[in-house]
C-alpha cells in the first residue's frame, strides 16, 4: 500500500513537471514561428512545430496529458499577448479550444505503446500519424469556424466566407500536420523505449 502511494506521488509529480516543461517548449516554438510567419498570415496562423510537444506528452501520458498541455499552451498564448485576439469568444475558439483538442491524439497512446512493446514499427508509426491527424484536424476545424464567424471581412470580394476560411487556415494547418507528424515519428524512433512507455494517467 505504502509503495503504491509513493509510486503514485512520484508519477503525479513527474506528470506535472513534464506537462509544464513541454508546455513552455511548445509556447517558445510557436512564439518564434509566429514572428517569422506574421507577414504571411496577418489574421493569425503560422507554420510551427508547437504541436510536437503536445503529441509527445499525449502519447506518453495519454489523452489527459495531451489535453492539459494543449490547454495550457492556449492559455499562455492568450494571456501573454502574442496571440491574435480580437474578441473573447474568438480567442477562446482559436487558442483555448483549438490547442486543447490537439491533445485528443492521446487516444492512440495505448495502441502506440503496445506496438512499441511488440517492436512493430509500421504499426506504431501509423498510430502516431493517425493521432497527429486527429489532433490537427480538430484544431483546423476550430480555426475554420473562427474564420467564418469573425474574419469574413477579409475574404476576397465574391468568395464565400466558408471557402476563404477553409483555404486560409488550410495553407498553414496542412504543413503543420505533415511536419509535426514527421518530427514526432523521428523523435519517438530516436528516444529510448522507456521514455515513451510511461503509464498513462
Amino acid at each position: 500500500m505504502g509503495e503504491n502511494l509513493v509510486y503514485q506521488t512520484r508519477s503525479n509529480t513527474l506528470f506535472i513537471a513534464e506537462v509544464a516543461v513541454f508546455t513552455a517548449l511548445a509556447y517558445l516554438l510557436d512564439f518564434v514561428a509566429g514572428i517569422v510567419s506574421l507577414k504571411i498570415w496577418p489574421q493569425g496562423g503560422s507554420i510551427s512545430i508547437a504541436m510536437v510537444p503536445i503529441f509527445l506528452i499525449a502519447y506518453r501520458w495519454g489523452i489527459k496529458g495531451g489535453l492539459l498541455t494543449g490547454f495550457l499552451l492556449g492559455f499562455l498564448q492568450f494571456i501573454l499577448g502574442f496571440s491574435q485576439v480580437y474578441t473573447i469568444v474568438q480567442g477562446i475558439i482559436d487558442y483555448f479550444i483549438a490547442f486543447t483538442v490537439v491533445g485528443t491524439s492521446g487516444i492512440f497512446a495505448s495502441a502506440i505503446k503496445k506496438a512499441l512493446n511488440q517492436q512493430n514499427k509500421g504499426k506504431w508509426m501509423t498510430y502516431v500519424i493517425c493521432g497527429a491527424f486527429l489532433g490537427s484536424a480538430l484544431r483546423y476545424i476550430c480555426h475554420v469556424i473562427s474564420g467564418i464567424a469573425f474574419f469574413g471581412e477579409y475574404a476576397p470580394k465574391g468568395q464565400p466566407v466558408a471557402i476563404y476560411s477553409l483555404l486560409y487556415n488550410g495553407t498553414y494547418m496542412l504543413p503543420n500536420f505533415l511536419i509535426s507528424a514527421i518530427i514526432t515519428v523521428l523523435l519517438i524512433s530516436a528516444l529510448p523505449k522507456k521514455m515513451v512507455l510511461q503509464k498513462s494517467l
